[in-house]
């Protein structure tokens, strides 16, 4: 991660802002000042502007950290984007969840989350005392869909689906074997 030893927000628009006005022969001068060499051929007018354009603010404001690098190596590499809490919710997050008509907020603090003065390590034990049966505690408060993966690539369990006739009268019909044969 490179950093300016001082930046001026409105200084790094202007140097963007310049940017988008310069012709590709400018562009490329630009970028073998900024990237010691020329750019490849393939790109295009448009995508070498984005590239100094990222590199100034890059720069100036700092880049990537070390987890969001390897994240996007993993992709490109065709990896799957694993759903890790940790990075996801930073202490202050507040989730909500409506339930049986009872409003329960939950806050993420720095050692897990706090519900009704409590703090706990995970979602599900809260999830848990807030229905009284097993659920998953990232998909109870909507962080997840149902059938998404853990990080070992398992299917995820999942709260029991709601059976479509429950409620509804069976259908009474008798059998074909038990009808009187016409004869």
């Amino acid at each position: 991660m490179r950093r300016l030893r001082s930046f001026d927000p409105a200084a790094v628009e202007a140097a963007v802002d310049l940017i988008r006005s310069l012709g590709i022969a400018a562009l490329r001068a630009r970028w073998r000042l900024m990237f010691g060499g020329s750019p490849p051929a393939g790109l295009s007018k448009d995508i070498i502007k984005r590239l100094i354009a990222y590199r100034i603010q890059e720069d100036a404001f700092g880049g990537l950290d070390r987890e969001t690098k390897k994240l996007l190596a993993r992709l490109a590499r065709g990896g799957k984007a694993r759903v890790e809490l940790n990075r996801r919710l930073k202490p202050g997050a507040i989730l909500v969840r409506d339930y049986q008509g009872t409003r329960h907020t939950v806050t993420v603090v720095p050692n897990g989350f706090s519900w009704q003065g409590e703090t706990y390590t995970s979602l599900s034990t809260i999830a848990r005392a807030i229905t009284g049966t097993a659920w998953n505690g990232p998909r109870f408060f909507g962080l997840r869909e149902a059938g998404q993966k853990q990080v070992d690539g398992s299917a995820m369990p999942s709260a029991p689906k709601p059976n479509p006739h429950r409620g509804r009268r069976p259908s009474i019909r008798p059998r074909p074997e038990s009808q009187p044969q016409a004869g």
